[in-house]
């Protein structure tokens, strides 16, 4: 599922030159997609708030899969843009119900596990999906890895059709419970937090391949090693939050704003280095990852007798953070230089540092041990 989402970003050049159009106008795939999930993500998961889980993610499967059918025969840019509308829908409902079955059936203790296991799929997407995307695309074409991801999800389809236990929704909230939730001003700053953390990593991440080959003037093999080891660092940020996400939740938040801050910032001078690019996404990756899993920790906590709405919500202010910095990203490439992504990204990941610092002095229980 996130495979199919972070794709394009290692792709862009090569759809770009397939249909005639630039890197720009390209990323579109990014916003419109994510934009999408934004949008529906609450909708959809209402709902389908009364539906038996394993029936539901059957039925998303389908309408996966069927969409990355019409993604490899694409014949215009419109079309793989519609065939992407089905992707994220089917998105949009997944990562709605997922986090909240994980949080239900981990034993006493081991939350943090259980979303870290969890997060380790958006790592592999990365570690694995990502490069691996990349270099399908290289060898066969950029539609031969969406047709894989679809025999893929195929697959998964079966194995969740034949082993998979009847599921009962949990789910006990309606529309009403907005509101309730939202004058929790906590719940507001984190997806404030969150907005602000995934506008500052798309703005520069969703163009780092143009960039680190017309910048960098990086060969294509050096591009997706640089890929594969921001997806590496980020099973390492997940490893780290399983071991330390209970106690120290708080801090590595802070620290993980920090480092992609720093990542972001000096990003324009170690693309010059195949070596100082490495470093910076180890420390990126895993800083990613720490926060994403963080911060969904928070955020389940804060109510859960509406885990499904929570994570709803959530999956939607991440992508509407993509989306956003996909739009940024597309704006500084076009209007003032594709070598600016990162300086971008680092200006919106400052405010984030600042409302992050707010929250732990406005909110004393923001500290407090998930259990």
């Amino acid at each position: 599922m996130n495979t199919t989402e972070f794709v394009p970003v290692a792709l862009l050049s090569d759809i770009a030159h397939d249909f005639s159009i630039t890197t720009a106008e390209t990323g579109w795939m990014l916003t419109l997609y994510a934009w999408i999930v934004a949008a529906m993500s609450l909708p959809l998961m209402l709902l389908t708030s009364r539906f038996e889980r394993k029936s539901l993610l059957l039925g998303l499967f389908v309408v996966f899969i069927v969409s990355h059918v019409l993604s490899v025969f694409a014949w215009s840019f419109e079309v793989l843009l519609i065939s992407r509308v089905g992707i994220a829908l089917s998105h949009a409902i997944f990562w709605s119900i997922t986090a909240a079955i994980a949080i239900r059936v981990a034993p006493e203790g081991k939350k943090a596990l259980a979303l870290s296991v969890l997060a380790t799929g958006t790592s592999l997407a990365m570690v694995l999906g990502v490069p691996l995307g990349r270099l399908v695309g290289q060898w066969f074409g950029w539609r031969a890895t969406f047709g894989g991801i679809g025999v893929i999800a195929f697959i998964v389809f079966i194995l969740q059709a034949r082993l998979l236990p009847t599921l009962p929704s949990m789910f006990e909230g309606s529309f009403r419970k907005i509101p309730e939730l939202l004058k929790n001003p906590l719940l507001v700053c984190l997806y404030l937090l969150i907005l602000l953390v995934f506008t500052a990593h798309y703005t520069a991440y969703s163009y780092i391949e143009p960039f680190m080959r017309q910048v960098g003037a990086i060969s294509e093999n050096s591009a997706t090693f640089i890929l594969l080891l921001f997806g590496i660092a980020g099973i390492a940020g997940s490893v780290i939050f399983s071991r330390w996400g209970d106690r120290f939740n708080t801090r590595l938040m802070l620290i993980s704003i920090i480092l992609m801050l720093l990542s972001m910032l000096v990003l324009l001078f170690a693309v010059t280095s195949i070596w100082a690019l490495s470093f910076i996404a180890l420390l990126w990756g895993a800083a990613l990852m720490l926060l994403i899993i963080s911060m969904q920790a928070k955020v389940i906590m804060v109510d859960v007798t509406a885990q499904d709405m929570l994570m709803s919500m959530f999956s939607g202010i991440i992508n509407l953070g993509i989306g956003a910095g996909a739009l940024f990203g597309g704006y500084a490439v076009t209007h003032i230089s594709i070598s600016s992504v990162g300086y971008v990204g680092a200006a919106i990941a400052g405010v984030s540092l600042l409302l992050m610092l707010f929250m732990i002095k406005r909110f004393p229980e923001l500290s407090r041990r998930l259990g």
